[in-house]
């Protein structure tokens, strides 16, 4: 019997991820051809790895894939998209931001510092890890923080104030979903292999969403230790029919995204969306 090849997959150590690719890590959806070795990384540190085509298929930020377009196309599954909902920037009392306020943020190269860069004309920008941009602002370290994962419905209980509505703000201007995070897959593997990976991913998706108690029982390991209802609600605010096909309504809000960060001239071109489309 052949040996399987081997696939890098990267994805980050979030319980959303970890519910999408439950049923791959439980080997409850396998393949003939293919073993996939876990990459689990923060997602500035995956765009970066992308950027030097350390993996084969991977998670991504949506304003990381300028960089590696001309190496990855992006699967029709596995995007993070924010309807209504998204990365906030909060403070301990509410501010006024300007060219002097600190803000910390999870990675220049994560979709949220760019639809920040929308929204916010000028700030002093403090690259962190995401899970110390809380802490950061909780000590005084910075004046306000760039907030994804749990911590977009944990903030009130927290005691911190929304000092920019990025979600709210994209809605005003766009009847899309805000693109967040991207699945991509090398261009150098033979199209038959992006596919069979492709398909993977989305069956993997299918199955949790079908499966959601099962799928969260595993993907609670990752949630930093937020309550269970919590967990089902974060996930589910990223784990949905756009995830399963990003061609319901994500693309749209991926060329808005992408046109609009041309027109502000903080991007240089508008990257093509090659998009891999699977059953």
């Amino acid at each position: 019997m052949s040996l399987k090849k081997i696939i890098s997959l990267g994805h980050s150590p979030d319980a959303d991820d970890a519910f999408m690719f439950y049923a791959i890590t439980q080997n409850i959806i396998t393949s003939k051809k293919f073993e996939f070795k876990h990459i689990i990384k923060d997602i500035q540190s995956l765009n970066k790895m992308a950027i030097n085509k350390e993996l084969d298929t991977t998670a991504v930020s949506a304003n990381a894939y300028l960089k590696i377009q001309k190496d990855y196309r992006i699967m029709d599954c596995g995007a993070s998209m924010g309807d209504n909902y998204g990365p906030i920037v909060v403070s301990k009392e509410k501010i006024d931001i300007t060219s002097s306020t600190k803000i910390g943020i999870p990675g220049k190269l994560t979709s949220a510092f760019l639809l920040l860069k929308l929204y916010c004309n000028d700030a002093e920008f403090i690259e962190l890890d995401f899970d110390s941009v809380i802490p950061a602002l909780e000590d005084g370290d910075i004046d306000a923080g760039l907030i994804i994962h749990e911590g977009q419905i944990t903030y009130d209980d927290l005691g911190l104030k929304i000092i920019l509505d990025i979600p709210k703000l994209w809605n005003d201007d766009c009847k899309f979903p805000m693109p967040l995070g991207l699945n991509v897959v090398r261009r150098d593997l033979e199209l038959e292999d992006q596919l069979e990976i492709s398909q993977m991913i989305k069956s993997s998706i299918k199955y949790a969403l079908t499966n959601i108690d099962e799928a969260l029982d595993y993907s609670m390991k990752f949630g930093r230790g937020v309550s269970r209802e919590i967990a089902k609600e974060f996930v589910l605010m990223y784990v949905n029919s756009d995830t399963l096909d990003i061609n319901t309504r994500g693309i749209n809000g991926l060329k808005f995204f992408y046109n609009r960060a041309l027109e502000k001239g903080l991007i240089d071109f508008e990257p093509k969306l090659d998009i891999i489309t699977t059953s």
